[in-house]
């Protein structure tokens, strides 16, 4: 069987990202006012500013979506079969990628940050087409490199909310949505075909919590990110493990290697 019947048609990988990247540099060229959305409640004052960047992003997301299942409609083993669970992930990061984009200002960094994001979702569009086949010589492969991807995704959201200054109220559910999707799709690549919606709402509710908590310290975007982190990383991988059968002592001890770490690059990240 050739390898090429694992892999995408460059093509389609080329349009589709070509088309979000087109989206993102709109929202750097395109500079429109912003309309704020008030809601005054006694002893309660929302405010969220609303712009034409945000809308692109939005819309971005929903491209990669489409754009995902027409990409997966040509593997030649998916058949009839639905492809949801290969297009939650990138337009996830899809729009993940864009909030940060939104905020840096429009220099060097921004571009550095436009570069970087779009191979990180062609990276997701390819890992994803290959994981659809498991006996594709590239599954591990693919399968480790979403699983990271997935955590890198979250660190980037939680590093650009915090530089961002948002509220609480707009935070926890960003965190809460993000950590549960993440979550939700990891243990899925690890367990097989069984979704795990209990334990990664646990798992969210879990992460909402620690950084409602870290919301309040004196720490830089990083050590938020990073807070953060940890805690998805060692809670996803202690639930693999037990789903896997293997025991509580033994499937404690990558997840709390792996907090120690991050937490301890948190602490010394000043």
């Amino acid at each position: 069987m050739s390898e090429a019947r694992y892999l995408p048609d460059t093509n389609r990988v080329g349009v589709l990202a070509a088309s979000v990247l087109l989206a993102y540099a709109l929202t750097h060229l395109i500079q429109t006012p912003e309309l704020t959305l008030e809601l005054q409640l006694p002893g309660f004052y929302f405010a969220y500013p609303l712009s034409l960047n945000t809308v692109m992003v939005i819309m971005a997301a929903g491209l990669t979506a489409t754009g995902m299942d027409w990409l997966l409609r040509s593997h030649p083993s998916l058949g009839k079969t639905r492809t949801i669970e290969h297009w939650l992930l990138p337009t996830l990061a899809t729009f993940i990628i864009g909030i940060p984009l939104t905020i840096l200002p429009p220099d060097n960094n921004w571009w550095i940050g436009f570069g970087v994001g779009g191979l990180l979702l062609v990276l997701v569009f390819l890992a994803e087409y290959i994981v659809v086949e498991p006996s594709s010589p590239n599954y591990a492969i693919a399968t480790a490199g979403l699983t990271a991807l997935s955590f890198a995704v979250y660190l980037i959201l939680t590093t650009a909310m915090r530089f961002s200054g948002a509220r609480l109220f707009l935070l926890a559910p960003a965190l809460f949505i993000a950590a549960g999707l993440v979550s939700l799709r990891t243990l899925h690549l690890r367990v097989g075909q069984k979704w795990e919606f209990n334990w990664a709402l646990g798992i969210a509710l879990v992460c909402t919590q620690i950084g409602a908590g870290l919301h309040y310290w004196p720490i830089s975007p990083v050590q938020f990110g990073l807070g953060l982190l940890g805690p998805l990383y060692a809670l996803s991988t202690l639930t693999g493990n037990l789903l896997e059968g293997i025991p509580l002592r033994r499937a404690m001890i990558e997840p709390l290697i792996a907090l120690g770490l991050t937490w301890g690059i948190a602490i010394l990240f000043r």
